[in-house]
């Protein structure tokens, strides 16, 4: 892709964390941008404020009349667009090169040395950090992530001056099989988007598959006991394991201790250990994220100590088991986890922080194929918190599925744990019961909720002082 080349760029479904984040590149470049989504997000109304026009209305009549010349416009399809929408057909229907984002995004690094991070769960903190340190070292790096940066309150930046991309290696819709990394992190490969795969052999296949796709000479560093071999990758590239704690790892984790909410520990790596590393961001599981973070910025060339400083500055990712709200008496967490692995980690995490209190989830599952195909991992996985509260499924691109509903999950889990909750009456009733730490969790628009809730809490509190 000539992107420098491309005028005017127009966007399908701009408000889509990896889209916006291609829509900033264009942007920086000074391409006309342009782009429709279905609702307003704090997403859309960031990139109007840097100058890119969004609309919510899928009518071509929106779309600007400089954008309607097929001769200069490159058009950027997320795959989560309906086969109906009407815009989509303007375009397709009048000889526009349209492309879906994984390809756009894996033309725009395939000049560079780009440090992928792919996975069913940890991916955007990985990628995140590992672009951090890569920021705060001599290497330098640009990045393409899957989360807005806490540190730069942004999904997307660009450095001139190296010749390095860090990107999320999203699997949905086997997107991550259009990049071509100079080393990559395979984080996990559970069974998910089996709307797409259909099965969990079918998930692994393209895990495998993306694995193969690392340079020769590269990297490939995986989470030791995934089933990933030297027959998986081409001639040539190292394979590298981490770890949390497991001294058969390459890159593992010791002397791991909680000081003051924060976790400090030492990673033992092929070159030697990297002492007292303080982690900046809470949860239990961010140390895994961490190492494996540090693996791939070691690998593309960061100095230990740009691990160390980089690390104790990190501030996550914004829904990442980001705490909103953290005094004595209540704790309010906002998480993305959408998943039954990601919410088992951090309801663990929660419970690793604040010992012998009280736990109440908030969920929303997000797509009723998801919530049909896990539905006994949700159960088990929501089953560890004291009280859930449970509200209707996010549907995202899906139609209904009869029978598949968040009454349905609380059928499944442990008796007493589960409630169902409008979303208007979601704060009311998390505070209408004892409360200590609220986690609230999913992929939807729940997020939309979580100041609601941390007020609620704190009027609930102050009324009672």
């Amino acid at each position: 892709m000539d992107d420098k080349n491309s005028k005017y760029v127009y966007f399908i479904g701009i408000g889509g964390i990896g889209m916006s984040a291609i829509a900033r590149h264009f942007n920086l470049l000074n391409a006309h941008v342009a782009g429709y989504d279905r609702t307003p997000s704090d997403i859309t109304r960031a990139l109007e404020s840097e100058g890119v026009a969004v609309s919510y209305s899928d009518d071509p009549e929106t779309i600007p009349v400089a954008f309607r010349d097929p001769s200069q416009t490159l058009v950027v399809l997320t795959p989560a667009i309906p086969a109906d929408s009407a815009i989509w057909a303007f375009f397709r229907n009048g000889g526009f090169r349209i492309v879906k984002r994984s390809v756009a995004l894996g033309e725009l690094t395939q000049p560079f040395k780009t440090y992928c991070v792919a996975g069913t769960h940890g991916k955007t903190t990985t990628s995140t950090l590992a672009a951090h340190i890569l920021r705060h070292s001599d290497v330098g790096c640009s990045a393409f992530l899957g989360g807005i940066s806490v540190n730069y309150d942004t999904n997307y930046w660009a450095d001139t001056n190296s010749e390095a991309v860090v990107t999320e290696a999203d699997e949905f819709d086997r997107s991550f099989l259009q990049l071509q990394p100079q080393a990559a992190v395979i984080t996990a490969m559970d069974a998910d988007h089996l709307d797409i795969y259909g099965t969990h052999a079918e998930v692994i296949k393209a895990f495998l598959d993306f694995a193969a796709r690392v340079r020769p000479g590269g990297s490939l560093i995986i989470k030791k006991g995934l089933p990933v071999g030297r027959e998986d990758v081409a001639e040539g590239v190292k394979i590298f394991s981490y770890a949390m704690l497991d001294p058969l790892a390459d890159f593992y984790a010791t002397n791991v201790r909680l000081i003051d909410s924060r976790y400090v520990f030492d990673i033992q790596t092929p070159s030697g250990p990297i002492s007292n590393v303080r982690l900046g961001v809470p949860a239990l599981h961010n140390v895994e994220n961490c190492v494996a973070a540090a693996a791939l910025a070691l690998t593309a060339g960061a100095s230990p100590l740009a691990v160390t400083q980089a690390c104790e500055t990190f501030r996550g990712d914004k829904r990442r088991f980001e705490l909103i709200l953290e005094r004595p008496d209540a704790v309010v967490v906002d998480d993305y986890a959408h998943h039954p692995q990601e919410i088992q980690t951090a309801i663990r995490s929660a419970r690793d922080l604040y010992p012998g209190r009280k736990i109440t989830v908030a969920f929303q599952p997000h797509l009723y194929t998801r919530t049909r195909d896990l539905a006994d991992d949700f159960a088990q996985a929501l089953s560890l918190a004291d009280r859930v509260w449970l509200i209707p499924i996010y549907p995202a691109r899906e139609e209904p599925i009869p029978g598949v509903s968040s009454e349905m999950l609380i059928g499944k889990m442990k008796e007493g744990v589960g409630r169902l909750s409008s979303k208007e009456d979601l704060a009311d009733n998390i505070v209408s019961e004892d409360f200590d730490v609220v986690v609230v969790m999913g992929a939807g628009n729940i997020a939309d909720l979580v100041p609601s809730v941390a007020y609620m809490v704190q009027c609930s509190l102050n009324a009672k002082q």
